[in-house]
């Protein structure tokens, strides 16, 4: 046999025996692959549904929370138990896209350490599409509630002449939402309402969160620990001017309410963000609340549930646009110390068109990807000065 034809056989050999060990491993691969649970078995927390419209609901036991999986070595949160706390989100199922974006953010940020639940409410029943995505993004437990009608829609009692009347004067102001009457549910509803739903009644604080927001830096401690420890009600990152024509006699509400209830008024409160003359004018400053990392005991307490019905009874969330902002930014600085309040200068947000982004060596200790310049904090609008001037 010639030198040539042993090495084509040689060859010949090599190849064959190549083809058989690929054959080999691809079969052991898909043996392995089909034999192990999909990704949806692993990941996917504990779903609690529950959607409610008048029914009286069951309260006193709380609602299970799931075992979840261990943080990440080195964040704080490994080495103790979870505040009885939640994320929170009011959506729609056409939100779906943006949730899963504000969803995605937090959990990389913060959540996959910490593993918090989520609390998702809509005034429709969530679809399938909807739980199934959310519940698939977290290793928190997931629950989805239904908001009671009486909570969302605008009340019978409410004149609707005179509330479109309001809208189209708005409108004629070029005024955003000017005539969106679920804009206004919606302000109501986070004013009044949102702590009272039966999903939420086991829980202190919440981190309230919005579909198509974004957070710059990682939070390497766990804020609603800070909350508690520091005996903090109300955290907040932006904070700016109100639009005037919204809330035209809301500040005047606010004086009569005062004078009506002058127990609910603290010592050392923060009047002095709201107003630069004592009081006797609003200056429009608010504490931008699609961020908040708030406690619900103060929302539930004698003096903010006394201040809510008063502004109800008067109708200025329909007859005008009292938002839910200047709500409770001129409850939590009139009806408590301005020591419970706290401002989050290292968490870097963004809820178009404006953000916060950490300024110093915490913008890069905490792997920050905003653009230091671009932050609201000391522009011309910016109510920031106002609030850190109460503590000089």
């Amino acid at each position: 046999m010639s030198i040539a034809y042993q090495g084509v056989l040689s060859r010949r050999r090599y190849v064959v025996l190549l083809v058989v060990l690929m054959s080999l491993f691809y079969f052991l691969q898909t043996t392995l692959r089909d034999a192990r649970p999909s990704s949806w078995t692993i990941t996917t927390p504990a779903v609690q549904t529950l959607e409610l419209q008048t029914t009286p609901v069951d309260v006193s036991t709380p609602l299970p929370d799931t075992p979840s999986p261990p943080p990440l070595p080195g964040h704080p949160c490994l080495h103790r138990e979870r505040a009885n706390a939640t994320l929170l989100m009011l959506a729609r199922n056409s939100d779906l896209a943006g949730a899963m974006s504000s969803v995605s953010h937090v959990e990389d940020r913060f959540n996959k350490h910490c593993n918090y639940s989520w609390v998702f409410l809509n005034e429709e029943p969530f679809s399938d599409e909807f739980k199934r995505e959310m519940s698939n993004m977290t290793n928190g437990s997931v629950s989805f509630g239904l908001v009671p009608k009486e909570h969302w829609y605008q009340p019978q009692w409410i004149n609707e002449d005179l509330a479109k009347a309001g809208r189209d004067k708005m409108v004629e102001q070029n005024i955003i939402y000017a005539e969106s009457v679920p804009y206004r549910n919606m302000c109501r509803f986070n004013s009044g309402y949102f702590f009272k739903h039966a999903l939420l009644q086991q829980y202190r604080y919440y981190w309230r969160v919005e579909p198509d927001i974004e957070y710059f830096c990682d939070i390497p401690y766990d804020p609603f620990h800070f909350m508690q420890e520091n005996d903090k009600i109300y955290g907040f990152t932006i904070s700016f001017f109100e639009w005037q024509p919204t809330i035209p006699t809301l500040w005047a509400n606010v004086k009569d309410f005062m004078a009506k209830y002058p127990q609910y008024v603290a010592d050392d409160n923060a009047m002095n963000y709201l107003s630069d003359d004592g009081g006797e004018t609003y200056n429009l400053c608010h504490f931008w609340s699609n961020f908040e990392i708030a406690d619900m005991d103060f929302w539930r307490g004698p003096a903010y549930t006394a201040f809510f019905d008063f502004l109800e009874s008067r109708g200025g969330f329909y007859y005008e646009r009292w938002g839910d902002a200047p709500v409770h930014s001129i409850a939590v600085a009139l009806f408590a110390p301005k020591t419970r309040l706290h401002f989050f200068k290292d968490i870097g947000y963004r809820h178009t068109p404006f953000q916060h982004c950490p300024q110093g060596p915490e913008w890069k200790a905490n792997s920050c990807n905003c653009e230091q310049w671009n932050t609201l904090d000391y522009r011309d609008q910016s109510c920031i000065p106002r609030y850190q001037k109460l503590f000089q």
